[in-house]
């Protein structure tokens, strides 16, 4: 059994959504949101993230993580912001000694719902399909999970072709 960390950053709110897979059988364990305080300086909220996404690894123990990619935004200083965050969250991750496993919005969506340009309210039923005891309650958490998806079905994929040229 594999116990994966997805990961959805947002400057404003992170989701985070904890599963575990054992082969094509996926069960959810947690997930949530960590939110930082707008009103402090990006230094502090990016700690604030940190601090939120290393108490969810302290608790679970994960074995790897998956983050979802930055997408570029019509606001360059958007961008920015979530590429801070994004990076702050990575670090975390690394310095925590996970694997880190990257994937696209696009590439999140076709693995949960099928296709790539699917609704947050599509992934949401997805995940509750997939996971039926999960209790996400944030559209954050519920992409989290579908990152922790993603990556199972991606490193499932990853272990069978290696098996196959053995």
């Amino acid at each position: 059994m594999t116990v994966i960390l997805g990961v959805d950053p947002g400057l404003q709110r992170t989701g985070w959504g904890v599963i575990s897979a054992q082969a094509n059988q996926l069960s959810f364990i947690a997930c949530g949101t960590i939110a930082s305080d707008s009103e402090r300086p990006i230094a502090e909220r990016i700690k604030q993230l940190y601090d939120g996404l290393q108490q969810a690894i302290t608790l679970y123990h994960p074995d790897e993580a998956a983050i979802e990619e930055t997408f570029v935004n019509v606001s360059g200083s958007s961008t920015l912001k979530l590429g801070q965050a994004r990076g702050g969250l990575l670090l975390t991750l690394s310095l925590s000694g996970l694997p880190v496993s990257e994937y696209s919005a696009t590439m999140v969506k076709k693995s949960v719902v099928g296709v790539g340009h699917a609704d947050k309210k599509q992934v949401g039923m997805m995940v509750k399909m997939l996971l039926p005891a999960s209790n996400a309650k944030q559209a954050d958490s519920a992409d989290a999970l579908a990152v922790a998806i993603c990556h199972a079905h991606h490193r499932t994929l990853h272990q069978l072709k290696a098996k196959a040229l053995t």
